[in-house]
């Protein structure tokens, strides 16, 4: 009768278990994400890169979002604070991080102003990073001194293409989106004016109110209490739809401005690598919190419209920012940093 050995059966068993944790290695090694989706998440404190300094609206957004966002996360939400060459600093910061969720970036349409500008970033922004979702859009407006010759944006047009060359519009900064805006209404409008780049928006708004600036082009937010307090008059918004708090206020396509449309906004995402299932759960939680009454007053009072989406709504949204500053770029030949 044969028997089986049952110390023969033994020894051959570990090896079969030991290809099996060999196979099973190497398919997590292979195929991380499935490792990482099959963790709990999250497992540890999650990090917000935000590329500007402490105080502005993309610090303050992040905060009241991330806030909410550790109560849904059952973990805390910290912000690290990054500035510095555009967004890249920050950048490159998130695109070297693990792709498990824990370490998020605030992006904006600066981030494509900067993948449009610079000719070499130390990545490649739609390859280094998956966005989460969008958080919000602000408006851009067009300003003139109260007390000067325009009252509307019909007037300040009709005056440039009379006087080619000699109407200028004041912006912060060479190659943030407000300067790039500046050329596009530039190009939009066919007109011959000069766009000046100042260091911020106080240099423009003393330039506008001292007579050295015909107009200027810049986010509402920080103009808002010229305009409320009569210095500047604001002559049309730049995006698509009237702005909730200048609702008497034409956007520039109404003023006769045909294919204007330049909003700003802002958004999270993720290394690229990042498990779907996690990108999903962090989505939920960043929309929850757009949801929220104390969140959505907080923005609110910077004047920042709460935009929930989707990641493809993110995704969208940063592609087409792309593409089209870097149409104004090549049209207007601004020097590629």
């Amino acid at each position: 009768m044969h028997r089986t050995d049952p110390d023969r059966q033994t020894s051959q068993e570990p090896p079969m278990i030991r290809r099996q944790l060999l196979l099973a290695s190497a398919s997590a090694a292979l195929c991380p994400g499935i490792a990482l989706a099959a963790t709990k998440f999250p497992s540890k404190v999650v990090k917000i890169v935000v590329p500007n300094a402490p105080g502005g609206a993309a610090d303050i957004t992040a905060r009241a979002v991330g806030e909410h966002m550790a109560r849904t996360l059952g973990q805390p939400v910290v912000i690290e604070n990054k500035p510095g060459a555009g967004g890249v600093v920050a950048g490159q910061t998130v695109a070297g991080a693990a792709p498990d969720g824990h370490t998020l970036l605030l992006i904006s349409s600066g981030t494509a102003v900067s993948e449009a500008l610079f000719r070499s970033l130390p990545f490649d922004t739609l390859k280094a990073f998956t966005p989460v979702a969008p958080l919000a859009t602000f408006d851009l407006v067009i300003v003139a001194n109260e007390g000067g010759e325009f009252k509307t944006l019909g007037e300040l047009i009709t005056w440039g293409q009379a006087n080619p060359g000699r109407l200028n519009l004041g912006t912060p900064n060479i190659g943030t989106t407000q300067h790039l805006a500046a050329e596009l209404f530039k190009s939009a409008a066919g007109l011959d004016l000069q766009v000046v780049p100042f260091k911020g928006t106080p240099d423009v708004i003393t330039a506008i109110r001292s007579g050295q600036l015909h107009a200027g082009l810049d986010i509402l937010s920080p103009l808002l209490a010229q305009i409320q307090g009569k210095a500047l008059r604001p002559l049309a918004v730049t995006g698509n739809k009237r702005s909730r708090v200048l609702p008497d206020v034409p956007t520039a396509q109404q003023a006769g401005v045909k294919g204007l449309n330049a909003a700003s906004w802002n958004g999270l995402a993720v290394p690229a690598g990042t498990p779907k299932p996690v990108v999903e759960q962090l989505n939920k939680a960043v929309n929850a919190a757009l949801a929220d009454a104390a969140v959505r007053q907080k923005l609110e009072a910077l004047n920042l419209d709460p935009h929930p989406g989707t990641p493809v709504t993110a995704a969208d949204m940063l592609k087409g920012d792309i593409q089209r500053w870097g149409e104004v770029i090549a049209k207007a030949k601004i020097e590629r940093q």
